[in-house]
C-alpha cells in the first residue's frame, strides 16, 4: 500500500525535514525559492539539498571511480528544446505522449537510450534519472541512509504543510515527509503495523468483508452471469471497506445496497472515486494550483478535509471506547488503532496514521486486484492450478481461512507475484539522491531524482529467465513445484525496499490473498470480450470495463 504509483513521474520536489515544499515564484527561476535550480554540472536539482553543502568537495570526488566516470551531462536522453525543455512532450495537442502513456514512455526510453537515461528540461521539476540496471538499483538502495528521501506527491505535501498545518503541525505522517520527522513518526507506528500478531487479528474480519463482497457480486450478475461494466467501482468499495476495518476500527458500510447520496458510506465512495480519477491530473499536468486555487485543487482540498474528518470521527470513537472499557475485561489482541492509541497516548498520531493508510491504500490495492482478476480470467490454465490448490487445502469451501492455510497457498502467492512482475501496478520507485554518486559509469550529483522503473526491469531477459512468459512457478521453491531460473531480487520490487518500504504491505498481501482464495475456491472467472490494454490512470491497470463472467464451481 505505498510506493506503492506514478511516484517517479508525479514527483516534484517536496523537500526538507519540516515538510517545506519547493514552490517556484512566477518569473523567479533564479530565486532562492525556485523549485529546482541548475548546478554547475547542468543538472536541475533540489535547492534544499544544496543548502548545507560543505566547502570542500565530497569524499567520493577523490576516488578513482569518480575520476574515471563520465560527466553527468553525457548521460544519454531526450534533448530539450529552448524554453519548453522536454515538458512539451507531455503537453496537450503538441506533445508526444499522454498521462496514460507513462509506462510506455519508460520502456521507450530504455529501448532508445540504454540502461541509464537522463530526462531533464522538465519545467519546475528536477531531472529524472531512469536506471534500468538492477545491480545499480541494488547499489542505490543498499547505500541509502536511515532516512531515505523519496519523491512524494507535491499536492499532499502542500495540503499537510500549508493548507492544514493547523492540524498536522510537526506530525506529517509517513507519506510526503522526509528526514527526521518521517523517521520519528514511522518509529511510533511501525511496530504495531508490522507485528504478525496484528496481521493475524484481522484475518477473520477481512474474511467476513470479503464474503459480503462476493454475495454482493452474485447479486450484481446479469442474465449472462456477467458483472457490470463498472465492476472496478465495486472493487474500490471492497478495498475501502477493508482499509476502514484496519485503519479506523470500523465497518464503513461501503458494501451496502441502495446507499443514499448523502449517506456517509456513499460520500466516502464518491471522495475516493474522485481522488482515483483526478489526482493524476493534479500531479502530472501543469501545476497552476501552486499559484492560485484552481477548481481541481479546491475540490482536492475539500476531499482531503472530508477524509481527515472521517478519520478523526472514528479514532475519537475508539479512544472513547478505551476510556470507558475496564482494562481487566479486554480480551484478545488489541486492534491496530487501540495499540497506537495506548502506546502513544495521542489520538492525533492514530488519526494521521489512518489517513496515510487510506490515502495510499485506496488506489494501490484496488487497482492491483483489478489487474489480478483480469489476468486470472484470461489465463484459465493458471486459474485452474490455483483452484486445484485451494480445493486441496479447503475441501470444505466454507472452511474459515487461517494463517497456516494461507502459508500453504504457494501457487496463489506465486500468481500474485508474477502479476506484479509483468504488470506492476506501481510502475516505478524512486529516490532523490542525497550524495554525489557514480551510477552506470557516470558522475551523478546529489539532488537528482533517480527512478527505478519496475515495470521495465521486471520484464528484462537480462534479469529474469524467459521474462516474456507468464510463469508463477518461478517464484516457488522446488519442493512446491517451482522451476529454477534467473530472477534478480531487485528487478521487481512492488513494495520498494529498505527503510521506506511500504508500511502497509502485510495488510495489502493479506487482503489480496483472502479475496483470491475465497473467490477462486468457489467461482470460475471468465472474460469473453475484446482484450484490454494496460494504461496508467494513477496506477497501471487494465483500461476498460471488467465484465467478468462469474459462475459457481
Amino acid at each position: 500500500m505505498n510506493n506503492l504509483s506514478l511516484k517517479a513521474w508525479r514527483s516534484t520536489v517536496s523537500c526538507g525535514p519540516n515538510l517545506r515544499q519547493c514552490v517556484p515564484r512566477i518569473g523567479g527561476a533564479g530565486s532562492r525559492r525556485a523549485q529546482c535550480r541548475e548546478s554547475s554540472t547542468g543538472v536541475a536539482t533540489c535547492p534544499h539539498l544544496a543548502d548545507s553543502e560543505e566547502a570542500s568537495a565530497p569524499r567520493i570526488h577523490s576516488t578513482s571511480e569518480w575520476q574515471n566516470a563520465l560527466p553527468y551531462n553525457q548521460i544519454p536522453g531526450p534533448k530539450p528544446i529552448p524554453i519548453l525543455g522536454n515538458t512539451w512532450r507531455l503537453m496537450p495537442i503538441i506533445g508526444q505522449y499522454t498521462i496514460s502513456d507513462v509506462a510506455k514512455i519508460s520502456s521507450l526510453l530504455h529501448d532508445r537510450y540504454g540502461r541509464i537515461v537522463r530526462f531533464g528540461g522538465l519545467i519546475g521539476r528536477p531531472d529524472l534519472l531512469f536506471i534500468y540496471d538492477a545491480d545499480e538499483i541494488e547499489k542505490c538502495y543498499r547505500s541509502e541512509g536511515p532516512t531515505p528521501f523519496r519523491p512524494s506527491m507535491p499536492s499532499l505535501v502542500k495540503y499537510k504543510s500549508v493548507v492544514r498545518k493547523d492540524f498536522f503541525g510537526d506530525l506529517g505522517g509517513v507519506v510526503g515527509v522526509h528526514g527526521e520527522p518521517w523517521r520519528e513518526f514511522r518509529s511510533r507506528v511501525q511496530k504495531p503495523v508490522l507485528q504478525l500478531s496484528t496481521i493475524r487479528r484481522y484475518l477473520q474480519p477481512l474474511e467476513v468483508i470479503t464474503e459480503d463482497f462476493l454475495v454482493r457480486c452474485e447479486n450484481l450478475l446479469d442474465e449472462n452471469q456477467e458483472l457490470p461494466e463498472d465492476f472496478d467501482n465495486e472493487i474500490h468499495k471492497w478495498s475501502l471497506e477493508c482499509i476502514g476495518r484496519v485503519a479506523l476500527d470500523t465497518r464503513l458500510g461501503c458494501l451496502e445496497s441502495n446507499l443514499k447520496p448523502d449517506s456517509e458510506p456513499q460520500q466516502i465512495i464518491d471522495a475516493a472515486k474522485y481522488a482515483l480519477r483526478n489526482v493524476a491530473t493534479l500531479e502530472l499536468k501543469a501545476p497552476y494550483w501552486r499559484y492560485f486555487p484552481t477548481p481541481l485543487w479546491t475540490r482536492y482540498v475539500k476531499n482531503m478535509n472530508f477524509f481527515v474528518g472521517v478519520c478523526m470521527k472514528y479514532i475519537q470513537s475508539a479512544t472513547e471506547r478505551l476510556k470507558t472499557q475496564d482494562p481487566s475485561l479486554r480480551a484478545g489482541e488489541p486492534s491496530l488503532v487501540e495499540k497506537v492509541i495506548l502506546s502513544q497516548k495521542d489520538e492525533k498520531i492514530a488519526t494521521i496514521m489512518a489517513l496515510d493508510l487510506i490515502l495510499v491504500g485506496i488506489d494501490t490495492i484496488s487497482m492491483a486486484v483489478c489487474s489480478m482478476l483480469y489476468q486470472l480470467a484470461t489465463r484459465p490454465v493458471e486459474q485452474q492450478k490455483v483452484h486445484e490448490e485451494l480445493k486441496r487445502l479447503l475441501p470444505d469451501p466454507n472452511k474459515p481461512l487461517t494463517i497456516p492455510l494461507l502459508d500453504q497457498m504457494h501457487h496463489l502467492k506465486g500468481f500474485i507475484k508474477e502479476v506484479f512482475r509483468m504488470y506492476s501496478t506501481v510502475i516505478g520507485n524512486g529516490r532523490t539522491l542525497m550524495e554525489d554518486s557514480v551510477i552506470c559509469g557516470y558522475q551523478v550529483p546529489k539532488g537528482v531524482q533517480a527512478v527505478f522503473p519496475t515495470i521495465v526491469t521486471g520484464n528484462m531477459e537480462e534479469y529474469v529467465t524467459d521474462a516474456a512468459t507468464f510463469r508463477p512457478e518461478r517464484w516457488l521453491k522446488p519442493q512446491h513445484g517451482g522451476t529454477p531460473g534467473k530472477l534478480h531480487p531487485f528487478a521487481s520490487l512492488p513494495y520498494g525496499y529498505g527503510a521506506r518500504m511500504c508500511l502497509g504491505r502485510r495488510f495489502a498481501d493479506l487482503e489480496m490473498q483472502i479475496l483470491l482464495a475465497k473467490l477462486l475456491r468457489n467461482y470460475k472467472l471468465e472474460y469473453n470480450h475484446k482484450p484490454l490494454d494496460y494504461a496508467v490512470t494513477f496506477m497501471y491497470a487494465p483500461d476498460g470495463p471488467l465484465r467478468f463472467k462469474m459462475t459457481r464451481v
